[in-house]
Formats: structure tokens, sequence, C-alpha cells
């Protein structure tokens, strides 16, 4: 029985376990939805290929050992998608990205909206190639999501041309392979594994810094197990956040300034030294790293590694732990660990008057302390940080209490993930509450697809943290330039409450500290999308550095 490219990509993305694909319609991609709609795979419509893209990252976070899918069409369709697919390159989220293409029978000729996709994306992209035979499509998803879940995961983008979508072969000809979207879990060599003990065995005062590796490694446990037979101080970044629990006694989140001045070694556990480490500068010159990563490309990336433990994550710890028992080793730098809370319960407490103020405009930890106690009383939450001063505060005051709670941009630093994150977060965890924090300048980059959610019955809340600037960069540039001469850096107080409202959501105005939280409820309880606007304070003084 003849069947078309559409319902053999279909049935592919099936055997693949995709449960749903975020796009945005176009006629070189159609097809596509045909299938889905046999095979029973939701199409999630946006407004802008872009959150397309964004929303396929976010399914992969929330979904780890699977692959989170987005099509768009061909020509701006596929360059609207770029950010997104450069922003997976950088937080290593493995998707798969499909794209329309002008017939191939007119390649060359000009078709409507042909261009060199591939070209664009193969610098982003683990894979990027196109098919021209219809009844090869099964066999390059295959492929593509090969290269995007193995080793260090990442995107793969695959073209299909119009005609070979819509054209037909027999069933018979186009069999569905076995696809794996989680790649085989090696092993890090043993000798240096007993290097890497003999290291902490010599440490007096050590730390472990825990990244986004342990996520894609699905490391947590065994990472747990480790800093519990240790009692080795611990911090997170990116999407190691939440790997250790914040009642972990040897998490800590506000003396890593102060434990890496002091430090003898150092455990990357997936921690990759770019700017988030200053590269490594931070790190005394006489202290020992011990590397932890998936991928030896990215062992020694601005520092050496005294030694490096190449392979997945969760074997890397639970060799340690086993070579540990093996020689009769029992480590504990509780002491160390004990030290560096005490610094930390002072720091804490420098912090808790602006917690409290009352100030209007909106002090933003204040805000942010809000939303941490009435997140307090959720189960389980989902967080996604989209912004920049407002998230970096956020950051430091709501706690993350397990993987995947707490997601943001990542390296990239890009704006605009908030709703399209929310997207695919909501439709992975129908039952937890999904909230955004927003700065009010990527409220408007993405903020249109409050429509999407309305469309779906999503009852995500977002709150906007609103200075009327792009904060980041009007206080340097105050600084530097003079407070007469910020340009470009100016926002209006713009009710994008409002702007909820005529989209079909509930929007709430605030302008107090104690409005906050009766807000915040009103919004959860109105069972739609909403958006609480808080007013903050505009803060112009600068008080640190640009760190890039």
């Amino acid at each position: 029985m003849p069947v078309h490219g559409g319902k053999l990509a279909a049935r592919a993305l099936k055997q693949a376990g995709v449960e749903c694909v975020f796009t945005l319609s176009g006629g070189h991609i159609m097809p596509l939805y045909d299938g889905c709609i046999d095979e029973d795979i939701r199409i999630v419509d946006v407004r802008h290929e872009q959150a397309a893209v964004h929303a396929a990252d976010a399914w992969a976070r929330c979904n780890p050992g699977g692959i989170g899918v987005a099509a768009v069409t061909a020509g701006p369709g596929v360059t609207d998608g770029v950010t997104g697919v450069a922003n997976a390159w950088r937080a290593n989220s493995p998707i798969l990205v499909i794209g329309g293409q002008g017939p191939f029978n007119n390649l060359r000729r000009g078709s409507l909206q042909e261009m060199d996709h591939i070209g664009v994306m193969r610098p982003i992209t683990k894979f990027a190639d196109a098919v021209y035979q219809t009844h090869r499509i099964p066999e390059y998803i295959e492929l593509a999501i090969r290269h995007a879940v193995s080793g260090i995961p990442g995107p793969a983008f695959l073209e299909i041309p119009m005609d070979v979508f819509m054209g037909q072969c027999e069933e018979n000809e186009a069999p569905i392979p076995r696809i794996r979207t989680e790649s085989p879990r090696l092993s890090p060599d043993r000798e240096q594994v007993r290097e890497a003990i003999e290291l902490l065995r010599a440490a007096q005062r050590p730390m472990l810094m825990a990244g986004t590796s342990v996520k894609w490694s699905r490391a947590t446990a065994e990472m747990g197990r480790f800093i519990h037979e240790t009692h080795i101080p611990t911090y997170t970044n990116g999407m190691g956040r939440g790997t250790v629990r914040p009642d972990c006694p040897e998490f800590l989140n506000r003396s890593r300034r102060d434990a890496l001045q002091r430090i003898d070694c150092i455990v990357l556990a997936g921690t990759l030294l770019d700017f988030r480490m200053r590269f490594g500068q931070t790190i005394p010159s006489d202290a020992k790293i011990i590397q932890l990563e998936m991928d030896a490309t990215l062992i020694g990336q601005n520092r050496s590694a005294d030694v490096p433990l190449v392979g997945n994550l969760a074997c890397s710890f639970d060799l340690l732990a086993e070579e540990m028992k093996n020689q009769g080793i029992a480590l504990d730098f509780s002491a160390w660990r004990d030290q560096l809370r005490a610094i930390e319960v002072e720091a804490e407490k420098k912090v808790e008057a602006a917690l409290g103020s009352d100030e209007v405009p909106v002090d933003p930890q204040r805000m942010c302390r809000e939303v941490r106690d009435w997140l307090d009383t959720l189960d389980d939450p989902v967080v996604i940080g989209d912004g920049g001063d407002i998230v970096a505060t956020a950051a430091k005051i709501i706690p993350v209490k397990r993987e995947g709670a707490w997601m943001d941009p990542g390296p990239l630093g890009t704006l605009g993930v908030g709703m399209p994150f929310a997207l695919a977060a909501q439709l992975a965890n129908p039952d937890k509450r999904v909230l955004i924090v927003y700065g009010d300048g990527s409220f408007g980059l993405n903020g249109f697809e409050y429509d999407t959610a309305v469309r779906f019955g999503l009852p995500i809340v977002g709150i906007v943290g609103n200075d009327a600037a792009w904060g980041q960069m009007m206080r340097p540039q105050g600084q530097i330039l003079g407070q007469d001469r910020l340009t470009g850096t100016l926002l209006n107080y713009t009710r994008y409450d409002k702007v909820v409202e005529a989209l079909g959501g509930h929007g709430e105005y605030v302008e107090r500290p104690e409005e906050i939280r009766p807000a915040l409820e009103r919004a959860a309880a109105s069972g739609k999308p909403a958006l609480v606007n808080v007013i903050i304070r505009q803060d112009r003084e600068f008080k640190g550095g640009i760190y890039v």
C-alpha cells in the first residue's frame, strides 16, 4: 500500500517515542501533520518558529532520555528557528528540527523560500543533512536522532524537500528502523579513577561543581551518593541546578567565591570553565582539577585537568565509589564543609532586610521572596527564568528542590525562552504548576505565545519584574558613558497584564509588595494562562562587572 513521506516521518518519530511536535504551519511541511494525526502525535502550533524550537529544547530537558522535535517551513521558517537551535547547541539539548525546502525537482531554480538551510545550520548542530528519496525518510530520521543523543547531546537538523515529503512509496520499501534516544553509558578509565581518588585523599579543602552534563548523564543519584559519603562541599550551575537538593548538608549557594579562593582541589562534574567560571581564572593556580565529562573534547578547556574522567558521569561516580570501597578509603570533608556553611549563614543574614523591604516601587528581592514563599505552598512546581537582572536575583532566592524544577536559557543567554519553555513544561507536566519569572525586556520577545497557551488551555502563570529598562545594559552604560547618555536601554512601564488579557488570559497589575502574593493566588485560581505585572525599583547604580 503506498504511503506518503509525511506518514513515514511520523511513524519514525513514533518509534522514537515522540509525543508532540512543535511547529508553525507551512506548506512545505504539511505532510508531516497528516502523518502525526495517524500516529496520535500532538501538533502544538506556536506563533513564531523560534518559539517552536525553544519548546522542543524544553521538552528534551523535561523528558531525559527522550528527544524534542520541531518542524519549520522553508526559508524564513528555518531562519526564524536558528536562535532556538543555537540555544539548544550551547545547552546540549537533544532536539530534532525538521525543515522544509522547495521541491527537489526545482533545486537551485529559485523556488519559493529556497535557500541553503544546511549551510546555515551546520555550525550549530551535531548533524545537518537532507533526504532526497521518500523511502529513506525513516532512515534519515534515525540517523539524525542518533547524532543528537550520542556523546554530548545537541541539536540535529533534517531538511526534507516538499516533493520528497509529498512523494509516495510502498510501505515495504520504507521499513521503520529501531530508534534509540539514549546513548550507551560509557565508563572512564579505571586507572584515572584511582588517580582522582589519590588527589582527593591528598586534599584538605576540595569542592565539587555540578553542571549540565550531570543532567544529560542522568547521574543525579550516583553523584548524590558520592557527595553523601565524602561530605564534599558542593555547588551547582547550568542544568546542574536541582541535581543536589537544597536540604542536602553539602549543598552551598552563597559561599562559592570564598570557597574558590581557598580550595586545593576541585571536581568539575560536567561544569565547563567558561564565562560562568571566569574561564578557570578564579581557581587557584596550585589547585588540582579533576574533570568529569561525557566527551574528551571538553576536557581541559581554558585550564588543563590534572585527572580527566571521560564517560557517562553516573558511571564515573559509581567507579569512584567502587574504587574507594575496594581500597578501604573513606573521605570526610565535613569540617571544611562546616567552615563554608558558616560563611553561607552570614551571607544569608545580609540579604534578609532586602527580602522584607516594604519600599515602593517594589524591591526586586522582595518580589522574589514573595514568589519563593508562594511556591513553597505548591506541590513540586516548575520555574522558568527568562530575563537578566530579575532572573539572577530569583536564582539566588528561589530554591531548586529537584532536577528539572528550574529551567533557564543556558550559556547562550537567549531571552524569550519563557513561554516557549513553559508550553513544553506544562504539556510534559500537566499536574504541576509552571511559573515564568520574566524581565520586562524578555517578555517582549515571545510574549505573544500566551495566545498559544490560551488555545491549548495551559494554565501557565508568569510574573514580570517591570523596571522599564534593559537593566543589565542600562547600568554599565550609565556608569561608562554617563547617565545623560543612556540610549537603547530604556523601556516604558508597559501594561503587559493588559496584553495577556487581550489574548484571552488573566492579568494582574501590582505596585506594592503586599499585593504580590494575593495577585499570584488569583492568577493561579483563574485557571487561565496568567501574568502578574509587578512594578519594581529601577536600579541605576552599577555594582558589578560584565561577564562575557
